[in-house]
């Protein structure tokens, strides 16, 4: 409950919500020295009550909100399988490996960073395989490789331990700023919502453009829409996804908008009219520079809330470098003190992407809180979050030395099967239990381009 508190004090949310709040369990529930339980709940704890506090807001009463731990974790894994396959998320060039003063983990499940990064150590990806690589690789200092790839606009970083990341520039300028920001970024009236009933979700009647591709920000869509709001999960036609598509785009509709052209751009302009959120995790700048950054979005539809996902935040020398939740573990300390705590004699990766889900679920609990902001004071919000400010706050957490050798949690009791796009999805049912108003996906996941760019 601690957590929770923190993360509800830090919205200068009403403390007597909190009274709504029940929740169950207790690290560890997964093999880790981390509080991944406690970040997994109380994330998802602070989304939905969010969400209901928004609700009470709009006129219903508070309904009580109870998350159990070891459900909430498992959710955060991402676990699904389509068609009774359980996808691969891994490229097998993705990974740690030995440079010759250390270690550098890749990200290359995207084939431009996947040849990028074989380029970049002297190989053809055409013929090159892992081995060849690792050997490749062996060649290269671990933080030379790590400067040469971000100069090159792509995904690999050094690994370092918690004091040599806190002794870096970056490391510094993560530690000075909070968990999330949620700032007024323009004047406006409050924006009138359709009248909301007791019995309906407490988002409904809310309406989300969803411009993210990678887990954070679907994560973060697939909450509100389990609330019950009206979330489009906007792609590019020309950019590629991954297979998590078919689980973090339950309850979305899915579209393609090409904003690199006028009707595309045209489009999205009759999309934003009637739009209460629109959530971005694309680089820094990128849509700023198709005309689609926070002061332009705020200008055309004043009293939107506007929500930026980063890897490592809005200030200091990371803050325009490209990241992914596996990297930014790398870089921040996480995966050497969990490898010397296992005692495995080489860096330990978390037992899920918990940056990435943790920031996904705030940026649901960031969203709903700047919804509640504008109907009570009016004006345009700007909430941001980064994985690396949610790995700071997981850090705050504390380890649990208990968690080496806890054995893997049965999935089963926690999961469902539905119709999807994409085939027969089996996935975790959502760990937030609202007493009155049940959270739901109304919508089957969807391939992108499946619905007309409409509301």
């Amino acid at each position: 409950m601690r957590a929770l508190r923190h993360l509800w004090q830090l919205a200068r949310l009403p403390d007597d919500a909190l009274a709504f709040a029940q929740l169950s369990g207790r690290d560890p529930v997964f093999a880790s020295t981390f509080a991944v339980g406690t970040a997994a709940q109380s994330s998802i704890a602070a989304a939905a009550l969010g969400a209901c506090e928004l609700g009470h807001t709009r006129g219903v009463p508070r309904q009580a909100v109870h998350v159990d731990m070891l459900h909430a974790a498992i959710e955060c894994t991402g676990w699904f399988s389509l068609d009774g396959r359980v996808p691969e998320i891994w490229d097998k060039f993705s990974g740690l490996y030995r440079a010759s003063d250390g270690w550098v983990r890749v990200h290359a499940n995207f084939a431009h960073h996947r040849e990028g990064a074989l380029r970049l150590i002297g190989l053809d990806p055409a013929r090159a395989q892992r081995a060849d690589a690792e050997r490749a690789m062996l060649r290269w200092k671990a933080l030379e490789f790590e400067t040469a790839a971000a100069e090159g606009g792509l995904v690999a970083t050094a690994l370092r331990t918690f004091d040599e990341w806190d002794a870096t520039p970056h490391g510094r300028s993560v530690a000075a700023e909070p968990l999330f920001t949620i700032d007024r970024v323009g004047d406006a009236p409050p924006i009138a919502l359709p009248p909301l009933g007791e019995t309906q979700r407490p988002l409904e009647g809310i309406r989300v453009l969803d411009f993210t591709r990678i887990l954070a920000g679907p994560v973060g869509g697939k909450a509100l829409a389990a609330y019950g709001a009206d979330v489009m999960l906007v792609n590019s036609p020309h950019l590629p996804n991954i297979e998590a598509i078919a689980d973090t785009s339950r309850g979305k509709r899915s579209a393609h908008v090409d904003l690199r052209e006028p009707q595309g751009r045209a489009t999205m302009e009759a999309l934003l009219a009637d739009a209460h959120v629109f959530l971005q995790g694309y680089r820094p700048g990128g849509l700023q520079a198709l005309g689609f950054g926070v002061e332009h979005v705020a200008a055309r539809r004043p009293g939107i809330v506007y929500v930026s996902l980063s890897a490592y935040g809005a200030q200091g020398p990371w803050a325009s470098r490209r990241g992914f939740d596996s990297l930014v573990q790398t870089a921040m300390g996480f995966n050497h003190a969990e490898g010397e705590a296992f005692g495995e004699g080489k860096p330990r990766a978390l037992p899920m992407q918990i940056l990435d889900e943790a920031t996904g679920y705030l940026i649901a609990f960031g969203a709903a809180t700047a919804l509640g902001r504008q109907q009570r004071e009016g004006g345009s919000w700007h909430v941001q979050v980064s994985l690396a400010q949610t790995g700071q706050w997981v850090r705050s957490l504390g380890r649990v030395p208990e968690g080496v050798g806890h054995e893997r949690p049965a999935f089963d009791p926690w999961l469902e099967t539905m119709d999807s796009g994409f085939g027969a999805l089996r996935a975790v049912r959502h760990s937030a239990q609202l007493e009155r108003t049940p959270a739901a996906w109304s919508r089957r996941s969807a391939p992108p381009g499946t619905d007309e760019p409409r509301w």
